[in-house]
């Protein structure tokens, strides 16, 4: 189940000795080190993947509070061939920050000011230990927004949500993280500074360095100062809560709202019967959910509280029409969180019945969401357990949940996994689609990364990584 070590790896690595880490004290400062301390290190040996197997402790932690000092880290990590894993709010779900390979984390909680908010040029520069929320919130009361929201926004860092190019609900309306990466300052592999980009909207000023680093999961780089493009913030918000017989009707009415209403909305998250059915048991919801085959919850946004009204009634009757058994519709604050509950409910909810869950965020065609369904079901079948199917419709970003079968050893679900998981991308693969929309690759899926990514392009991440990181000390043993 855990992907290999790289060949040679615990060769090609050094220990951080006593010396080492007196070297980091002086460095950082003796508060900010944490060296031969086995309890302190444990919570940095992990992300949010709970399988163990997926877990590794670092022999130190640094927290550093500068690109200077990162800068001086990365240079003694260079010399003394000692790997480096970057940390943002360890939130991610791809192993992405756990050092497989020991070493140093390198945690960027310190990092965590506002430098700027900027509102001639509508952006905020930001260092990367911020989190995510906060940025909104401090920005929504110059009526502006950072549209770059991803569901964990209020546990995650602005940093890692860069090195993740992340997506989430909203991104149908407004795209992922990417999007609104205007300038980096970047410390390298090898321990230069530099800066990217700038508060200038459009630039080609060269080759698109900043679209190589966000994204690239903290291998290429570490990012200390980030700056943002904001958009004006929407006045009204109004959410539907959709249910219909079955998941045909509801994923094939997707497209159609934004073709025969034209409308676009802000979010279009899908839950299929297993998904609802456990989160609203869950959340003992009284909302008649027992009929439903699959839900949508739509989130429409707008100025005008007229023109948004007309926006929601049509794409309720476009629901109607196309099958819906009902339509709720949440217009303020407190129905809206009820709704949407339902869908941040749903992983909980099946840890109730298992601990031990596979959450996968494949990404196919929207149009090809009916047909991998049946595939989930037949897989379901064959393996013997439940695979709760959710997420994004309308980016078609869809979070497939392996989850352990109790009756199931543990060694059986490790064994059965690896099998599984082959079949789902193999499927992913023949309906145009890819393994990761927005987890990322981490080192959870790196030995999948073959079903999305042909050799030729494989070759030239490898040619990439080692051009920037010659030592291979940046976060070892991920994506490729």
């Amino acid at each position: 189940m855990k992907p290999p070590a790289e060949p040679n790896a615990p060769s090609r690595f050094k220990p951080v000795t006593p010396a080492i880490a007196e070297e980091l004290r002086q460095i950082v400062g003796p508060r900010f080190v944490i060296f031969d301390q086995p309890e302190a290190l444990e919570p940095f040996s992990h992300d949010e993947v709970a399988e163990k197997e997926y877990h590794a402790t670092p022999e130190a932690v640094v927290r550093p509070a500068s690109a200077q000092e990162i800068a001086q880290i990365m240079k003694l990590a260079n010399r003394q061939r000692i790997p480096v894993t970057p940390r943002g709010g360890g939130s991610g779900l791809s192993g992405g920050a756990v050092p497989v390979h020991g070493g140093i984390v390198l945690s960027l909680d310190r990092m965590n000011r506002i430098l700027e908010i900027d509102t001639q040029n509508l952006v905020a520069v930001v260092e990367p230990g911020v989190i995510t929320n906060d940025i909104d919130a401090a920005v929504k009361e110059h009526g502006l927004f950072f549209a770059g929201y991803p569901m964990s926004l209020q546990s995650c860092f602005i940093g890692g949500n860069v090195a993740e190019n992340a997506g989430g609900g909203k991104a149908v309306k407004y795209g992922v993280t990417g999007r609104y990466v205007l300038g980096l300052e970047v410390v390298t592999a090898e321990g230069q500074i530099t800066q990217l980009g700038g508060k200038v909207v459009k630039n080609v000023s060269g080759y698109d360095l900043i679209g190589l680093f966000v994204g690239s999961e903290g291998t290429l780089g570490i990012f200390t100062k980030i700056i943002l493009k904001l958009l004006p913030r929407p006045k009204r918000v109004v959410d539907l809560l959709v249910l219909f017989r079955d998941a045909a009707s509801a994923i094939g009415l997707v497209p159609t709202i934004m073709t025969e209403a034209r409308i676009v909305p802000t979010a279009v998250e899908f839950m299929d019967r297993r998904s609802a059915l456990a989160a609203c048991q869950y959340l003992n919801e009284k909302i008649p959910y027992e009929n439903a085959g699959a839900m949508l919850l739509i989130e429409l946004d707008g100025n005008s509280a007229g023109q948004l009204e007309q926006d929601y009634e049509a794409v309720g009757e476009l629901c109607l029409k196309g099958g819906a058994l009902e339509v709720y519709v949440a217009d303020n604050a407190t129905t809206s969180e009820r709704i949407w509950s339902v869908r941040r409910s749903i992983a909980e909810a099946f840890m109730v019945e298992s601990p031990h869950q596979s959450l996968e965020d494949i990404c196919v065609p929207v149009a090809a969401i009916p047909r991998i369904l049946p595939e989930l079901d037949r897989l379901c079948e064959k393996y013997d357990i439940q695979i709760p199917c959710y997420g994004h419709a309308g980016d078609g970003n869809l979070h497939v949940t392996a989850v352990k079968n109790p009756r199931h050893t543990l060694a059986a679900w490790h064994d059965m996994l690896p099998g599984l998981l082959g079949e789902l991308y193999e499927i992913t693969r023949g309906l145009g689609g890819v393994i990761s929309g927005e987890h990322g690759i981490g080192h959870k899926r790196k030995n999948y990364l073959h079903y999305s990514v042909d050799e030729v392009s494989l070759d030239l991440m490898r040619r990439l990584k080692q051009a920037l990181d010659p030592n291979g000390v940046l976060n070892p043993g991920k994506i490729v």
